[in-house]
């Protein structure tokens, strides 16, 4: 059975699938964003009631609104704390996905290399940060990059790995293809293996993000440096040793929104690195 518009149908097709976008996204777009909202409402509502009706001290258990009071009056030093911490963060997180792309690219030249390389790389990703951070502090004068090497260690595994399966993911008849026309080993690299592993790369650098945060926030625990050049570590630490429980609250919520802004950041990478050629992308726009 063969279905036909009008000329009319046909011209207000169109406007009804525009008419399904509100303010640039889907049904689907909003739901995503109001549905956690609204759970995320109820549960600070929840937990402010909780507080309240049983009376519990905010040395104990501070609600909501204590938090934001607390936040809103130590913003001067929890802000410089911040920048401290995203500066290592940041750092640890360029490093990493520099030393992830350079050496999966070795990798991929080379099986011999990945072979006598790689166990190493597996063994500094499943030692403890916590268990080496006091060595790097001792062994490292800087204390900064002493903190930059502990939150680049925990960081830089899943960009190494990642991108070195995608490197090794490119469509063995594509690569076929390209020696059959005599393409050398940069032309094979550059137009086959490195698109088949971006988002590959991508990916790692998403989950990357948030282990960059974490590697800097336990270095900070570790040592402990106190001063106003101090991370947000010590701040919760120097909160928790005066029994400013508010204060110890106000920076856990800094550093949960932290690493919530810094996911969402390389999603919007990916999503724009990819959006016009790749399927994990593109089906997000039909």
């Amino acid at each position: 059975m063969t279905v036909t518009l009008s000329a009319n149908e046909a011209a207000d097709a169109p406007e009804e699938n525009r008419a399904a976008r509100y303010a640039g996204l889907t049904a689907e777009g909003w739901f995503r964003i109001l549905a956690p909202t609204l759970i995320g409402v109820l549960a600070l509502v929840g937990w402010e009631a909780v507080v309240r009706i049983n009376e519990i001290p905010p040395y104990l258990l501070p609600g909501p609104l204590e938090v934001w009071r607390a936040l809103i009056r130590e913003w001067p030093s929890l802000s410089v704390s911040l920048l401290v911490t995203l500066q290592i963060t940041f750092a640890a997180l360029f490093v990493a996905a520099t030393l992830g792309l350079l050496l999966s690219v070795l990798f991929a030249q080379s099986r011999i290399i990945e072979m006598s390389l790689f166990p190493y790389a597996v063994i500094l990703q499943v030692t403890p940060v916590v268990a080496i951070a006091p060595l790097i502090i001792i062994w490292v004068d800087d204390i900064r990059l002493a903190l930059l090497i502990c939150a680049w260690i925990v960081a830089f595994f899943p960009i190494l790995s990642n991108t070195t399966l995608g490197l090794n993911s490119a469509d063995q008849n594509l690569t076929d293809l390209f020696r059959l026309y005599r393409a050398s080993r940069w032309q094979v690299l550059r137009r086959l293996r490195l698109p088949t592993a971006m988002p590959y790369f991508l990916a790692g650098l998403r989950i990357s993000g948030g282990l960059a945060l974490i590697g800097a926030i336990v270095a900070e625990f570790v040592a402990g440096t106190g001063g106003r050049a101090s991370g947000l570590a010590y701040r919760i630490l120097e909160a928790g040793y005066q029994l400013q429980i508010p204060k110890m609250f106000a920076a856990l919520v800094l550093v949960s929104l932290t690493g919530i802004a810094i996911f969402l950041a390389m999603s919007l990478i990916s999503h724009l690195a990819l959006r016009h050629w790749h399927e994990s992308a593109l089906k997000d726009r039909r």
